[in-house]
């Protein structure tokens, strides 16, 4: 049971005067100290904080409005950008680099009065599905020190289910919210691709990257997707929001129909994940869904596309970080040349470089027709069979990942092995589709995650969907 309420109750306790502010923010810095040796977090923004929440105290002193989060604490991964504290994206070359303006989803926060109190680690510039390629350290995850929390947003799910706040905001790329909620046990969404603005985040693939939540339940998902949400004129790919917003309203589970995808569940899933995913399924099916299988055939090459796809946006936007402007500079170069590789190579770790030089070789002349524009039409491929599946049924249903946590150290030398993490997620980041991931139960002990994915703009359904899931299966 989480110490906080939900965040609407920690909010209407703060507008009422039953709570300060300035108490729930010193209840969430001693609470991150007190799990320090899990590494979930970055830097602290206490000082930004502590102004903040004082600010919101005097106001309601003084009769004045405060927002729907007020007072609430939150933690950003560290590629948004904030006030308070360095963004590093948990990457060398960005160290000691400060924000000279706010993420827009961090401004959208503030304005409703939610207080951000600390920066979470990732794996740097989020490449990675374990925050083990963090330029800091590792995140251990809550359920076992010994096991990886997932990845990239490993260290805002890990913060979550250490009660150091009621909510933390993730980028996903590839399924870097939906991973850690399924390892650490947290609720994780991606929304539509657009739906939350960009701006003010590090990129990593901009056709795919989106911005999330991690929480506790899926009705405080909603509630914070509903503030940050919407168009954006700092963002050109954002999307207009839904006019009756994302909170959650009223649903039934009786005849929706479910489809279960097979691909998902074949060669490859871990048995206790199976049994659990199985589990769940036979308790939505009981609140009146109806299930059937879908088969979507070219899921099983939605990894394989998206490893091309997005190294290669990668590469480029990788390429502004040369040492000159912001970031590391080794001051001991000859030349410019001398600069940029330096900076470069001191600046990148491992799995960064792996990604950029992937991503070049697949753009590169002769290589971009046999590479990049074969992995974008099987990508169309995949769009249009999401189309075809979601004319069929409501929702898509399956795993979120293909096993529990891994050990720390596991898969370090086997980049495939590593990749393979993602297979259950990717395609949802490749269509622009939105999807959720909900606790399912333990398997020896660890969490399992069940992924529910709509179609695109169908955020509100799912959210209306996934809170009755959640509660069949809580």
């Amino acid at each position: 049971m989480s110490q906080w309420p939900s965040v609407a109750a920690i909010a209407d306790d703060v507008r009422s005067g039953r709570s300060k502010a300035a108490d729930l923010v010193e209840k969430s810095l001693k609470t991150i100290e007190d799990n320090d040796d899990y590494k979930a977090i970055i830097a602290l923004t206490a000082d930004r904080a502590r102004e903040r929440a004082q600010t919101i105290d005097s106001k309601i002193a003084a009769g004045e409005q405060v927002g729907r989060l007020a007072g609430v604490p939150f933690i950003a991964k560290d590629n948004f950008l904030t006030f308070g504290s360095e963004t590093t994206a948990a990457s060398n070359i960005l160290k000691g680099f400060n924000a000279p303006y706010q993420a827009t989803a961090i401004n959208r926060l503030e304005a409703e009065g939610a207080i951000c109190v600390a920066k979470a680690n990732l794996d740097a510039f989020a490449h990675g599905s374990s925050t083990e390629n963090s330029d800091y350290f590792t995140t251990k995850n809550p359920n076992d020190k010994t096991r990886v929390p997932g990845g990239s947003s490993g260290g805002s799910a890990a913060a979550v289910v250490l009660d150091m706040v009621p909510f933390a905001l993730g980028t996903d790329t590839g399924g870097s919210i939906r991973l850690p909620a399924s390892f650490c046990g947290a609720v994780g969404y991606k929304p539509t691709y657009g739906l939350v603005s960009r701006s003010g985040v590090v990129a990593m693939a901009s056709s795919t990257d989106v911005i999330g939540p991690l929480t506790r339940t899926v009705e405080d998902t909603a509630l914070v997707l509903d503030v940050m949400s919407g168009k954006d004129e700092l963002d050109g790919t954002t999307t207009d929001k839904d006019q009756t917003g994302y909170e959650i309203a009223d649903a039934d589970l009786k005849g929706v129909k479910i489809g279960m995808i097979k691909e998902y569940m074949g060669e490859g899933l871990d048995p206790g994940v199976k049994k659990q995913i199985e589990l769940a399924v036979e308790k939505i099916k009981k609140a009146g869904a109806q299930i059937r299988e879908v088969s979507l055939p070219s899921l099983p090459l939605a990894l394989g596309v998206y490893y091309i796809i997005c190294p290669a946006e990668v590469s480029s936007n990788l390429s502004r970080y040369d040492g000159q402007r912001y970031g590391y500079n080794d001051a001991d170069a000859k030349d410019l040349l001398e600069s940029y590789n330096k900076a470069r190579s001191t600046g990148f770790n491992r799995e960064n470089k792996r990604r950029i030089m992937i991503g070049t070789y697949v753009l590169s002349s002769g290589y971009y027709d046999a590479y990049y524009k074969r992995a974008q039409i099987v990508r169309t491929k995949l769009i249009n069979e999401f189309k075809t599946a979601f004319d069929e049924v409501d929702f898509l249903i399956g795993p979120t990942a293909p096993s529990t946590a891994f050990k720390i150290g596991e898969n370090v030398e086997d980049p495939l092995q590593m990749y393979l993490t993602d297979i259950m997620t990717v395609a949802v980041n490749l269509a622009g589709v939105p999807a959720i991931s909900i606790p399912a139960g333990m398997s020896e002990g660890l969490p399992v995650g069940l992924q529910v994915i709509a179609a695109q703009r169908q955020d509100k359904k799912l959210l209306n969907t996934a809170n009755k899931i959640e509660e069949q299966l809580s």
